[in-house]
C-alpha cells in the first residue's frame, strides 16, 4: 500500500488543469492504469478507488485542481458523441466493419483527440473494467459526484451534464426515427403496427426536454412527460419488431436484421439515458451506463463477436428456408420409408449412368480443369434430373433435414418437448438409413449391367485392368478415403448454404411474383405460362441451387486442389459404390478374389456415414446458432438421444 501511495502522490502531482489536450488524457489514461493495478481482482480496483478518494479529498487545493481540469476536459470533449454514438456499428458491410476493427487493432490511437469515443476507448478498454465499475457502492459513488461537481451552470440554470445527457438522447432518437422512417423497414411493418409513433416520437422528447430544463421545476408534469416518452419509444420498438414477421414469411435480409438489432439497442441506450436524468440520485444509473458502454465498446472493438453476430444472422438466414425444403425428406411411418427407398433406389439408378458419363469424359484425356469442369456440370445436370423425376439422392438429406430439427427446438423446455424431438430424430436416422440402402442398393446392380452392357457392344470392358485396379486401390479402406468422404460431406452442407441463400434471396425480393406478373416477362411467355414458371421456380429453385453448386464442387474440387498440390478428392457413397461396380465388372470373376475389392466394400459404409453424419453435424450446428439453443438445453438433448439408442436401437433403423 506504501508503494501505491507513492504512485498515487506522483500521479495527484501531475494533475494540471493548464495543460495541453494529449496531456490531460494521458495523465486520465494513467489514473485509470493505477487504479486496475494488475488486474488481479476487481475487489482491488476498488479499493484503489478508495484510496485515490480519500487522497483528494483530504487536500482542498486539490480538489479545486481536479474540479478545474475536470471543467477544462467536458468544454474540449463532447461527451455527447460518446453517450449516444459508442458501441454501434456505422456501416452495414461485414467487409468494411471487419476492415475498421482490424484498423483500430493493429494501428495505435492517440490520446491527442477530442472523440470521446476514441478516448473512452483508450481509458476503459476491457471487461475488468466493468467488472470493478459495478462493485463501486453508493457511498462511493456519491464521493465521485460531489468532486466531479460543476459549479458551472448554463444559461437556463441547469447542471451542463443534464444538458449533455439530454443531447445525447435527443441524437439517439433521431436515429431511431431515421431508422422507422427508412423504406426497408417502414415498408415492411405490419399495417396494424405501423402507427404514427415515430411520427410524435421527437414531439414527445421536445416536451420532456422542456419539462426538464423549466425553472422551477413541476415534478408531477416531468413524470408525465417521461412516462409519455417512454410509452412511444415502446411503441416504435413494437413498430419495428413486427419487421420480423414479415422476415420470418417473406425472407430475410442481413442487412434489415443489422438495422432492427441497432434500433434495440439504441432503444436500450436512451432507456438508460433517461434512467440518469430521471433517477433523484443519479450516481448509480450513471455508474451502471459506464459499465455497459465499456462491454458495448468491447464488443464492438471484437472481430469474433462481428464474426458471430454475422454467423448468426446468416445462419437465420439460411436455415429458414432449408427447414421448409427439409420438412420433406424425414420419413414417419412405414409407408413413407417405403417410399423413400422407392425414391433412392430410382436416384441410384441414375445414377449408375451418371458414373457411365464419368468415365466417359475420364477417357478423353482432358486437361485437370476441363475435365473437372465437364464431371462437374455432368455431375449437376444428373442431380438435377434426379430432382425433377422425384427421386432421391440420399446424401443430400441431411443438410436440409437439419435446419427442419432444429426449428424445433424453439421450444424445448419441457421433457415432453425433448422426447418429441429425439422422435424425430429417429424419424431422420430412419429416412438417411432407407436413402442409402435405396440408392447403394440399386446402384450396383444398375452399374454391373451398364458395363456388361458397354462390353458386349463394344467387345472390351468398360475399364482396362489398370484402370480397373487403379478404382479400387482408390477407394479402399485403407487409404484417405475416410478423410475425403469427411470433405464430401463439407461439401454437401456447403451445396445446403448455397440452397437457403438462394432461396431466401429469391423469396425476399419477390423474383417469383416479378415472374408472374412482369409486363415484359408475361409478353414474352404468356400469362398462363408465366404464371405456371413462377410456381415451378418457386418451388424448385432451392433444389437446382444445390444439385448445380454440388456438382460444379464435387468435380472441379479435385482439380484446384491439383492446382495447389494438395492431392485431394471426393468420395460420394452412391457413386463410389457404381466405380466399385464398374471396376468389378471390367475385372471379372477373379475380382472376387483380390483383397482390393473387399477393402472397397469396406469402405462404403464409412463413406455413407461420414458423408451423412458431416453434413448432418455442420447443419444442426448452423441452424442451433440461427436459433439460439442454449449450452444446456443441447446437454439434455444429447442426454435423451443416448438414453433411446441404448434402450430402442432399432428405432433408427426400421419404422414401428
Amino acid at each position: 500500500m506504501a508503494a501505491a501511495s507513492l504512485d498515487l502522490q506522483g500521479l495527484l502531482a501531475r494533475l494540471d488543469p493548464t495543460a495541453d489536450v494529449a496531456q490531460r488524457h494521458i495523465w486520465l489514461i494513467d489514473v485509470f492504469d493505477w487504479l486496475r493495478g494488475d488486474r488481479a481482482s476487481p475487489q482491488a480496483a476498488v479499493g484503489r478507488v478508495s484510496l485515490l478518494l480519500d487522497a483528494v479529498e483530504a487536500r482542498p487545493e486539490l480538489r479545486g485542481r481536479l474540479r478545474a481540469w475536470w471543467r477544462a476536459f467536458t468544454q474540449a470533449v463532447d461527451l455527447t458523441t460518446l453517450l449516444a454514438d459508442y458501441g454501434f456499428a456505422p456501416r452495414t458491410a461485414f467487409v468494411s466493419e471487419l476492415t475498421e476493427r482490424l484498423r483500430r487493432k493493429i494501428l495505435p490511437g492517440t490520446p491527442e483527440t477530442t472523440d470521446a469515443s476514441d478516448l473512452f476507448r483508450m481509458v476503459l478498454p476491457g471487461a475488468f473494467d466493468a467488472g470493478w465499475i459495478a462493485l463501486l457502492d453508493d457511498a462511493q459513488l456519491a464521493r465521485i459526484g460531489n468532486l466531479l461537481a460543476d459549479a458551472a451552470l448554463d444559461d437556463d440554470g441547469a447542471p451542463r451534464w443534464r444538458h449533455t445527457v439530454m443531447d445525447a438522447v435527443t441524437y439517439c432518437s433521431s436515429q431511431v426515427v431515421a431508422a422507422g422512417f427508412s423504406p426497408e423497414l417502414r415498408l415492411r411493418m405490419s399495417a396494424a403496427s405501423e402507427s404514427r409513433a415515430f411520427h410524435a416520437l421527437m414531439s414527445d422528447l421536445d416536451a420532456l426536454r422542456e419539462q426538464m430544463f423549466r425553472a422551477p421545476r413541476n415534478e408531477d408534469a416531468l413524470q408525465a412527460a417521461f412516462l409519455a416518452f417512454r410509452d412511444r419509444l415502446d411503441a416504435c420498438r413494437a413498430s419495428a419488431s413486427s419487421v420480423y414477421t414479415h422476415l420470418e414469411d417473406n425472407g430475410i435480409s442481413v442487412g434489415l436484421v443489422f438495422r432492427l438489432r441497432q434500433l434495440r439497442e439504441r432503444v436500450l441506450r436512451i432507456r438508460e439515458l433517461l434512467d440518469c436524468l430521471i433517477s433523484p440520485a443519479p450516481a448509480p444509473s450513471v455508474a451502471r451506463l459506464v459499465g455497459r458502454l465499456v462491454l458495448a465498446g468491447g464488443e464492438r472493438n471484437s472481430i469474433r463477436a462481428l464474426i458471430a453476430s454475422n454467423s448468426s444472422m446468416l445462419a437465420a438466414k439460411v436455415t429458414e428456408r432449408s427447414a421448409e425444403t427439409g420438412e420433406h425428406y424425414i420419413t414417419r411411418d412405414r409407408g413413407s420409408y417405403l417410399q423413400m427407398v422407392r425414391k433412392a433406389a430410382g436416384g441410384g439408378a441414375l445414377t449408375a449412368l451418371t458414373v457411365l458419363l464419368k468415365f466417359g469424359i475420364y477417357s478423353l484425356a482432358l486437361s485437370a480443369f476441363w475435365s473437372g469442369l465437364w464431371s462437374g456440370l455432368m455431375y449437376a445436370a444428373s442431380f438435377v434430373a434426379i430432382q425433377l423425376l422425384h427421386l432421391t439422392l440420399a446424401t443430400k438429406q441431411p443438410a436440409m433435414t437439419a435446419p427442419a430439427m432444429a426449428a424445433r427446438l424453439r421450444d424445448i423446455k419441457t421433457d415432453a418437448a425433448v422426447a418429441d424431438f429425439v422422435d424425430e430424430v429417429a424419424n431422420l436416422v430412419r429416412s438417411q438409413v432407407a436413402a442409402v440402402l435405396g440408392n447403394v442398393g440399386l446402384v450396383v446392380p444398375a452399374m454391373l449391367a451398364l458395363a456388361l452392357l458397354v462390353q458386349f457392344a463394344l467387345g472390351r470392358p468398360l475399364l482396362d485392368a489398370a484402370h480397373a485396379a487403379a478404382t479400387l486401390q482408390s477407394l479402399s479402406l485403407a487409404g484417405p478415403t475416410a478423410l475425403f468422404a469427411a470433405l464430401t460431406g463439407v461439401l454437401l452442407f456447403a451445396a445446403s448454404i448455397v440452397a437457403g441463400w438462394t432461396e431466401n434471396a429469391f423469396v425476399l425480393h419477390r423474383l417469383d411474383s416479378a415472374m408472374r406478373y412482369n409486363p415484359r416477362i408475361g409478353a414474352f411467355l404468356g400469362a398462363a405460362r408465366a404464371r405456371r414458371w413462377a410456381t415451378f421456380m418457386r418451388t424448385h429453385i432451392s433444389g437446382f441451387a444445390s444439385n448445380i453448386s454440388l456438382g460444379l464442387m464435387l468435380g472441379l474440387l479435385p482439380a484446384f486442389a491439383g492446382f495447389f498440390g494438395l492431392g485431394l478428392d471426393v468420395r460420394h457413397v452412391t457413386l463410389s459404390a457404381g466405380q466399385i461396380a464398374a471396376a468389378a465388372a471390367s475385372t471379372g470373376m477373379a475380382v472376387l478374389q483380390q483383397p482390393a475389392l473387399w477393402w472397397a466394400v469396406a469402405a462404403i459404409p464409412v463413406i455413407g456415414a461420414l458423408n451423412v453424419s458431416v453434413s448432418f453435424y455442420f447443419a444442426f450446428r448452423l441452424a442451433l446458432r440461427a436459433h439460439s439453443v442454449s449450452l444446456g438445453d443441447r446437454a439434455r438433448i444429447r442426454s435423451a438421444i443416448w438414453a433411446r439408442w441404448r434402450s430402442r436401437p432399432i428405432s433408427f433403423f426400421l419404422p414401428a
